[in-house]
């Protein structure tokens, strides 16, 4: 007589309790944080829920957000860029100092600009992979080069530290209303660039999710020599990778510009450490090979509700790079925890 046997459990097709199947992803951590955030100078200041207030922060956040979008997706890819902060400040005073110089329609120096931005991550990514030195080396250097280079171009064709006002050139208007208008949303005004950076977050989640190029991307953070042994191309991922860094670089360095008018040839300088810590804290790895440009997204928002937040809860703002420091390191912290546990199944 046979006797039935019932079959076996396959662990590797379970799908997981809601808490697993939520703190197993990149920027659940920073989502759990970003509410917590939200509530608390919510119950601290009434102001900062106005809808004008949310404007402001979200004006702010996007000023990061647009570069954490970049910054995010080459983490990913297993690299890192302390020159796109002030790559931002280069781009913008190319563009100025190229019109102030040669004349002609502004957005020819927005082309100018452009192509200046991309030729510079090109270079990163080019030195990266034919040095073999850590990102670290490259782009540090990099930083260096550009800080001298707007001071130094500038004096020496100005005679000052700032750009020349671009308000009356050819060109302006229809430029700043393309990088620096307010859009109006049910009655309040919202920067473009807020519009852009969500835009970029959506193509960004797209490339990592929808496409072989995402593929690449986490394999060449995760794993290069063996994506390089299966055929993926690790090295025109990264240099790509470092050109988008520099296109996020360009459109910001355009928002600043023809925002203000002018560019100072000293800003931007420390920067390239807030893109960081938004992408770090939206649970990129600086190891590479785990992140998402959401996650990206939700870190410069917590920033952004974080610079805005202390002004309207009237708390002392010398305490704001404490408070970054803090949340860099108590969302890391968090990350990784509620990560571990997810992976156990949520048991402690």
């Amino acid at each position: 007589m046979s006797t039935a046997t019932a079959p076996k459990f396959d662990e590797r097709v379970a799908s997981g309790n809601l808490f697993t199947r939520f703190f197993t992803k990149p920027e659940s951590g920073a989502a759990t944080a970003a509410i917590v955030l939200a509530i608390m100078f919510a119950v601290v200041s009434p102001q900062f829920t106005q809808p004008e207030s949310i404007a402001t922060i979200l004006y702010g956040a996007s000023t990061v957000g647009i570069m954490a979008v970049g910054v995010s997706l080459l983490m990913i890819g297993g690299e890192v860029d302390l020159s796109a902060g002030v790559g931002v400040i280069s781009s913008a005073l190319s563009a100025s100092l190229f019109m102030y110089w040669f004349g002609g329609n502004v957005w020819v120096g927005a082309i100018i600009g452009l192509v200046f931005s991309l030729l510079v991550g090109l270079i990163n990514g080019w030195l990266l992979t034919k040095t073999k030195l850590s990102s670290f080396i490259i782009t540090l250097a990099t930083f260096f080069m550009l800080t001298g280079l707007n001071l130094g171009v500038t004096r020496l064709i100005t005679g000052g530290v700032a750009a020349p006002s671009i308000a009356n050139w050819p060109g302006f208007e229809s430029a700043a209303a393309v990088f620096a208008s307010d859009i109006p949303v049910f009655g309040v005004k919202v920067k473009i660039t807020v519009f852009y950076w969500i835009l970029l977050v959506i193509i960004a989640t797209w490339i990592l999710k929808r496409t072989r190029a995402g593929n690449w991307i986490f394999a060449s953070g995760g794993a290069p020599d063996a994506a390089r042994a299966v055929g993926v191309p690790v090295v025109r991922t990264k240099i790509l990778l470092y050109m988008g860094v520099g296109f996020c670089a360009w459109l910001l360095g355009m928002h600043q510009l023809f925002a203000f008018k002018t560019v100072q040839s000293g800003e931007g300088i420390g920067n390239e450490f807030l893109y960081i810590i938004a992408a770090v804290v939206g649970g990129c790895l600086m190891t590479g090979g785990y992140g998402s440009a959401i996650g990206g997204a939700i870190g410069a928002l917590i920033y952004g509700m974080a610079l805005k937040g202390v002004v309207y809860a009237e708390w002392n703002p010398d305490w704001l790079k404490f408070f970054l420091g803090a949340m860099l390191l108590g969302a890391t912290v968090l990350n990784f925890t509620l990560q571990r546990r997810a992976a156990r199944g949520g048991k402690k």
